[in-house]
C-alpha cells in the first residue's frame, strides 16, 4: 500500500481511487480511500514515513469533503493517534448529530451535500441501516459517552429496525433507485448490515451488563 501512495502534487499523501460517479465509494472517493489507508495503518500499528504525508493530506483537504467523508475521517482518527485534536473531533461529532433524525436514526443523503442520483429520481431522505450504523461505530470510537442522546438514540434506531425477516438493515443507492430485492438492490444494505454488526458487537461489549459478566459476544438468534 505505502508504495503506491502519491508523494507529489495537490492530492500527495493519497492514493489514486475509481472515481466513476457512482457515490459513496466510486465518486469523487480519493479522500474516502485515504481515510480507509488510515484505518489500516492504524489497526495494523504502522508508523512509517507515509503516515504523516498522509495526515497531511487528510487535513489539507478536510474543509471540502462532504459530512460522509469527515465521519470516516472521525472513525480514522479513533484508530491513528494524533491525526485529530479532541476538539476536532468533537466538530464533527456536533456537525454529525445535529443531522440526526426525529426516530433517531440517520439518512446517508443528508450526508452528501449537493449529491443527485444520475437517473433524475429524488434521493431517499428517510433514516438507513448504513449511515446510522456508520456514525454510531464512528461516536464509540470515539469515546463517546453511551448516555449521549446523539449515539444512545441512534443505536436503539438500530435495535428497532432490523428487517425481521430477513435480518438485514436497509440503506439506498444514491446513484439510481434500485427495487431492493435485487443483487444490485441489495448492495447497499449488504455494506448495512455488516457496519450495524459492528456498532451493536460494540455496544454491546461496552453495556454495564456485559462487563459485570467479564465480557461475551453479542449472541445472534436464528
Amino acid at each position: 500500500m505505502w508504495q503506491q501512495q502519491l508523494t507529489t502534487g495537490e492530492a500527495a499523501g493519497a492514493w489514486d481511487w475509481l472515481q466513476f460517479h457512482n457515490a459513496p465509494w466510486e465518486g469523487d472517493s480519493q479522500y474516502y480511500g485515504a481515510t480507509l489507508a488510515t484505518l489500516a495503518a492504524g489497526t495494523a500499528g504502522e508508523a512509517p514515513k507515509g503516515v504523516e504525508l498522509l495526515r497531511q493530506y487528510l487535513l489539507r483537504q478536510e474543509g471540502s469533503q462532504v459530512l460522509f467523508n469527515r465521519v470516516m475521517l472521525l472513525w480514522a482518527s479513533t484508530k491513528l493517534n494524533g491525526l485529530l485534536t479532541k476538539a476536532q473531533q468533537e466538530t464533527i461529532e456536533k456537525e454529525v448529530v445535529s443531522k440526526q433524525q426525529v426516530d433517531g436514526g440517520f439518512s446517508l443523503s443528508s450526508f452528501m451535500g449537493d449529491w443527485k442520483r444520475r437517473d433524475g429520481t429524488p434521493l431517499e431522505t428517510k433514516s438507513d441501516g448504513l449511515a446510522t450504523a456508520l456514525v454510531t461505530l464512528a461516536l464509540q470510537d470515539a469515546d463517546v459517552a453511551r448516555e449521549e442522546p446523539g449515539l444512545r438514540r441512534g443505536l436503539e434506531w438500530l435495535r428497532l429496525n432490523q428487517d425481521k425477516r430477513e435480518g438485514r438493515w436497509f440503506a439506498y443507492s444514491l446513484n439510481k433507485q434500485r427495487d431492493l430485492e435485487t443483487d444490485v438492490g441489495r448492495f447497499m444494505s449488504d455494506a448495512a448490515t455488516a457496519f450495524a454488526v459492528l456498532t451493536l458487537e460494540k455496544a454491546h461489549e461496552n453495556s454495564p451488563a456485559t462487563k459485570a459478566r467479564g465480557g461475551s459476544h453479542l449472541e445472534v438468534s436464528r
